[in-house]
């Protein structure tokens, strides 16, 4: 709607007009932010999925970890207190490091 004032718009023109304005931002800035949330929920939901997956990788090599060594807890008290005395005369200087790991590796058996 014209007046014929100017060839300027009515102000119930104008209004309408801005009224449609607003409406549209405010309908696409509504349908950005969605789209922005559901990006933010995706990528929480893979960050989550990837840190369970390390939590589980680092569980099976804590289990496996364990598992190798379980054989060598089975040391008699004697080994033990050997190993202890040995170590104590490697500590003291009287064995020098290569006897020190010689004498231990035949003392476990390796």
């Amino acid at each position: 709607m014209r007046s014929s004032r100017n060839n300027r718009p009515s102000l119930i023109g104008t209004a309408a007009r801005t009224a449609v304005v607003v409406g549209t931002a405010t309908a696409v800035s509504g349908a950005v932010a969605g789209s922005q949330q559901q990006k933010a929920a995706a990528q929480q939901a893979q960050a989550t999925a990837a840190q369970q997956q390390a939590l589980a990788q680092q569980q099976a090599a804590l289990e496996a970890a364990q598992a190798a060594a379980a054989p060598a807890t089975g040391l008699t008290d004697d080994t033990l207190a050997q190993l202890k005395q040995m170590g104590e005369l490697h500590q003291a200087g009287i064995l020098s490091d290569e006897e020190f790991a010689a004498m231990k590796a035949r003392l476990l058996g390796l």
